[in-house]
């Protein structure tokens, strides 16, 4: 049996995010390991033999999460983590919790988590797939507490896993996928007993925007249209979507021939009659499963006046553009780190 989520519009450009992760790996076996935040994109890892319990969660047991899907009370501290959100593998992983079993979104393979969070594994956990996760590979790995807070977020979804265990969804009043890193922190944190921990991270990834957001002034008021490029062709995102949300963080503020086709959905599409939408003082664009070529050579691309200006970014590297997506604390700290400098000479005179 499988979860059928019903997905809203704009699905191709969530392809970034849905996809299905469909290796396996590893022991499923858990463990925890000390909290990252030490540094942007840290991978450094104090772990303790898988199975064990390492360092004293901050929070006490029974807790009490609020979700959109009511109060969910976890009743002891997990020892069997299943994340299958998008970010919530990363999330547990930067507070210290190695899940058992987790969903790769972002098709990285291995221990499906980017690179700014290799390493904080004693074990490689069980891949389950992201849209249609198996309720027998859920149950077969015996969670305790079962992570979807930025999913979906289907009513139908929620019922098939909360039998198998307490399932922490997304927050009240927050749509499929629209879970912000501050939100995940917060309930994962409250969820795994690491609420100090996920304070302190939360801490120091707004630090570091802030500190972005000083050393580059010209960001602050500048219009920025950020996109993806597909198969399909060109689409553009929204507010509420995490890319939209870290540029107006540093700044930016979206552009608003684009923000006012937002739907219901992070993300909407542009046809080729519409790609001047993408025309803004700054445009950064980035590929999804093509070739970066496919912008570049694209007429209608070079046809854009912020193209010809150079004024436009096209993040042709994976890693940062996964990092730029991935919606984690973690990932947003590489993405700090890599993205705004190009960010700043992209804008230079």
């Amino acid at each position: 049996m499988s979860v059928r989520p019903v997905l809203r519009g704009a699905a191709l450009l969530a392809a970034t995010a849905l996809v299905a992760g469909c290796g396996s790996a590893g022991s499923t076996s858990s463990g925890t390991t000390s909290s990252v935040g030490t540094s942007s994109g840290g991978t450094s890892s104090g772990g303790t033999a898988s199975g064990e319990t390492g360092g004293a969660p901050s929070g006490s047991f029974p807790v009490t999460v609020e979700t959109a899907f009511g109060a969910v009370e976890v009743p002891e501290e997990p020892e069997r983590v299943v994340a299958l959100g998008w970010s919530d593998a990363e999330t547990a992983l930067a507070l210290g919790v190695q899940p058992v079993g987790a969903s790769d979104w972002l098709a990285f393979g291995g221990e499906g988590v980017g690179p700014w969070a290799e390493g904080l594994y004693d074990d490689a956990p069980e891949i389950v797939e992201t849209l249609e996760p198996s309720l027998e590979a859920v149950a077969a790995l015996d969670p305790d507490l079962i992570l979807d807070t930025r999913s979906p977020a289907t009513q139908e979804r929620y019922d098939a896993l909360s039998v198998i265990a307490p399932t922490i969804g997304q927050p009240e009043g927050v749509g499929a996928y629209l879970t912000t890193w501050q939100q995940q922190l917060d309930l994962v944190g409250r969820a795994l007993g690491r609420e100090q921990e996920a304070a302190d991270l939360r801490a120091q990834v707004e630090q570091q925007f802030a500190e972005a957001a000083a050393a580059n002034p010209q960001f602050e008021g500048t219009e920025v249209a950020v996109g993806a490029y597909t198969s399909e062709g060109f689409g553009a995102y929204v507010r509420g979507d995490t890319r939209v949300d870290f540029m107006e963080t540093l700044g930016f503020v979206n552009s608003p021939a684009v923000q006012d086709l937002a739907g219901d959905s992070f993300s909407v599409p542009v046809s080729e009659e519409q790609v001047p939408l993408l025309d803004a003082p700054l445009t950064v664009v980035f590929p999804i499963f093509v070739d970066a070529a496919q912008i570049t050579g694209n007429p209608l691309w070079q046809s854009l006046p912020s193209v010809q200006r150079g004024d436009a970014l096209v993040l042709e590297d994976q890693t940062l553009s996964n990092a730029f997506s991935s919606g984690s604390a973690l990932g947003t700290r590489y993405a700090l780190d890599q993205a705004v400098p190009l960010f700043a000479e992209t804008l230079a005179p």
